[in-house]
């Protein structure tokens, strides 16, 4: 019994994978579009839920590693490979969040949210900037990009490499480590974890798959400019679904993408601010009611 429950998670990563990437070649486009949106989520959040979930540190500065992610992908699509492409989006959005992690993870709480945002929106002022420093306009157009099939492939294996990592994570020393600074960061330290480390470890993983997911989804625009990818609604609504689907938790914050992706299409059309309405309002009655997010309904039911 122990057995198949440890191995279960990996069965249902695997089964999951193999219906996702059957979509493109399956449904219509429109439908694909929006499977598309939901593995990108899905990563934003299970990646964001491996670090904020475990230490309760809450970051708003998912929209600053995705949008740089996205830079470095528009700037380096036509010189080096698709894959390094990937790679070189999640190490520049990795090298910032060590040094964003370096000077301001000692705080916690609003402090450490207020400069999160603060952070996300120097960066993005300093992109443009250097955009009408160098080229004389704010913005890219990018004319060379690979395939439909191409592009939700590469988001599809981000999206399982961010749960595959979530648990791993979870079950390592390093991930006990990470659960502890969130119980009681003194106490870890007294009982010899290296906090400082561990936390920027931990923030420069959750970087290197939004800036991953930033540089594969950067190609479905065909013009990129900073308002658009370092857009406070990317980190806003990752951090609403890592809430409401349970951010301590692997599978919630994975349903809770699924979910809001389809909401936001079903309603943007129908009621432009209904979504957002919705969304606000399931908050609301998370914090009231489910302070563990949904993932709480699941458990629950598990020890009755």
């Amino acid at each position: 019994m122990k057995v198949a429950l440890a191995k279960r998670p990996w069965l249902w990563l695997s089964t999951g994978l193999l219906l996702a990437a059957s979509v493109p070649w399956l449904a219509s486009e429109f439908v694909s579009a929006i499977a598309l949106s939901c593995l990108m989520y899905i990563a934003l959040a299970a990646s964001w839920s491996l670090f904020c979930g475990a230490t309760r540190y809450l970051s708003l500065a998912t929209s600053a590693f995705f949008g740089l992610g996205a830079y470095a992908s528009a700037t380096l699509l036509g010189v080096l490979p698709w894959p390094l492409v990937i790679l070189c989006g999640a190490a520049v959005a990795s090298v910032v969040a060590v040094a964003m992690g370096a000077a301001v993870l000692h705080l916690r709480g609003t402090y450490f949210a207020v400069l999160t945002f603060g952070m996300t929106e120097l960066i993005r002022h300093a992109v443009t900037f250097v955009e009408k420093q160098v080229s004389g306009t704010v913005g890219r157009v990018l004319t060379v990009v690979p395939s439909n099939e191409t592009v939700y492939l590469t988001v599809l294996a981000i999206a399982g490499a961010a749960i595959a990592t979530a648990i791993l994570v979870k079950r390592s020393r390093f991930g006990l480590a990470l659960a502890g600074i969130g119980a009681d960061e003194q106490r870890a330290q007294t009982l010899g974890v290296d906090t400082r480390r561990i936390k920027i470890a931990g923030f420069a993983l959750t970087a290197a798959f939004a800036g991953a997911a930033g540089a594969a989804m950067a190609v479905r625009w065909t013009y990129i400019e900073p308002a658009a990818v370092f857009s406070p609604f990317i980190g806003f609504q990752t951090v609403l679904i890592a809430l409401i689907g349970g951010a301590a938790s692997i599978g919630g914050p994975i349903v809770a993408a699924v979910v809001f992706s389809l909401l936001a299409e079903t309603l943007r059309l129908q009621l432009p601010y209904g979504y957002m309405m919705v969304l606000g309002l399931l908050l609301i009655l998370c914090v009231m009611y489910l302070p563990n997010g949904l993932a709480t309904l699941w458990q629950r039911q598990r020890n009755e």
